[in-house]
């Protein structure tokens, strides 16, 4: 008896070291695993801001049903009565824009996101009115991450739908925000993927139009009609934008307008003519509330 007992028990010890070995190889490959999750949070993290995080969350399951125009789907005139103008006029390579819309607008936006019509617009060097051509002050890389952040802003949504609702200003300000978090790689393939995938824009409709090389007046010039008229072009938007700025007079990224007029302006790493205390949040916020509420009387 005692011998088989001692078989038996024999036979179970590495049975039990098998079972402990296994234990702890899955518990450090748990360890791992998590530590690798947090990892990868930490970068996905690092484009976006965490009051963006607030303004993502306060949009989930919004739907954009303003339609869109030819051009700029925002500050335009269809746009709900009362919404109080706000823009930002940037270049997509200033550093003076990415620390803009970060530290002002997007917490901004987290909290009257429902009360504006919000426009993000770009500064051009030259703009020419008998060709297409256009260039931009820190050299044709930022031509391209401004169509993209347009783009962005102009495509239908949900992508590839035949719709004329355009992208969520959740998602379009979003992508731009994320771009110009590493604005010195714009407008490299990985970032614009990396950034179109987090905020669901479509990647391939992005390169469309960005490559899309038909300006608004292509149409007069040539008087042959387009069979494609109705795409959006990156390029008939960064014109049809370099020309708005330039009639407005306006030459600074970033310069936020509130209401059509100037709020406060960020250049040389500085806030610049501003109104009272406009580079801090609760008043850029305290003033959208203020003209919101006047509009609804």
């Amino acid at each position: 008896m005692w011998d088989s007992e001692k078989h038996r028990t024999g036979e179970l010890a590495p049975r039990s070291s098998s079972r402990r070995t296994i234990y702890r190889l899955f518990r450090r490959l748990l360890i791992l695993s998590c530590i690798a999750l947090i990892i990868f949070a930490l970068i996905r993290g690092i484009h976006v801001p965490p009051e963006y995080e607030k303004f993502k969350q306060a949009n989930v399951g919004h739907k954009t049903t303003e339609p869109a125009s030819s051009l700029r789907g925002n500050n335009h005139k269809d746009a709900p009565a009362g919404r109080v103008p706000l823009e930002a006029h940037i270049m997509s390579k200033c550093p003076d824009a990415q620390y803009c819309l970060e530290k002002l607008i997007v917490p901004a936006m987290t909290q009257v996101h429902d009360k504006v019509d919000f426009r993000l617009s770009f500064i051009g060097r030259y703009v020419s009115n008998k060709s297409s051509d256009v260039s931009c002050k820190h050299g044709p890389a930022e031509c391209v991450g401004n169509m993209l952040m347009l783009c962005a802003a102009n495509l239908p949504f949900p992508p590839g739908a035949q719709t004329q609702n355009k992208t969520p200003i959740v998602r379009s300000l979003g992508f731009a925000n994320c771009l110009l978090a590493s604005y010195d790689k714009i407008p490299e393939r990985e970032l614009v993927e990396d950034c179109a995938s987090e905020f669901g824009l479509d990647f391939g409709a992005l390169n469309a139009c960005v490559s899309r090389q038909v300006d608004e007046d292509d149409d007069k010039r040539t008087s042959i009609d387009d069979p494609d008229k109705d795409k959006v072009s990156g390029l008939a938007l960064l014109r049809t934008d370099f020309k708005r700025n330039a009639a407005l007079g306006i030459k600074k990224s970033c310069t936020v307008r509130v209401n059509e007029n100037i709020w406060c302006i960020r250049d040389s790493h500085e806030w610049k003519d501003c109104q009272p205390h406009g580079d801090e949040t609760p008043t850029l916020v305290d003033e959208i509330n203020r003209l919101y509420d006047n509009s609804q009387i």
